[in-house]
Order: C-alpha cells, then structure tokens, then sequence
C-alpha cells in the first residue's frame, strides 16, 4: 500500500496533536521554525546531524 508522505505528516500530526496535547503555540513555533530553518545557512549542519 502506498501512501503519500503530506497524507502520513497529516495523519501522524493530527494524532500526535490529540494524544500529547502540546500548547497550540508550540506546534506554530515548532512549524515556523522548521519551515524558515529549511532554507537558512543552517540546514546542511542540521542535514548532517540528523544523518548521521
């Protein structure tokens, strides 16, 4: 079976948001912060570091 990775992110998202219950603001940091870390000088050291 495949599924698309944005229907998996959702999906694990969505879950995850009603099982933990993290303050609606954190889950806004968390996503501006990835999407700008994304394209920053920063993203191959984080590439490496997860990597590895």
């Amino acid at each position: 079976m495949d599924v698309p990775l944005w229907l998996a992110l959702i999906v694990v998202g969505v879950l995850g948001y009603k099982l933990i219950r993290p303050p609606l603001w954190l889950v806004a940091v968390m996503l501006l912060g990835g999407f700008l870390l994304a394209d920053s000088f920063l993203a191959p050291v984080i590439d490496t570091a997860i990597n590895k």
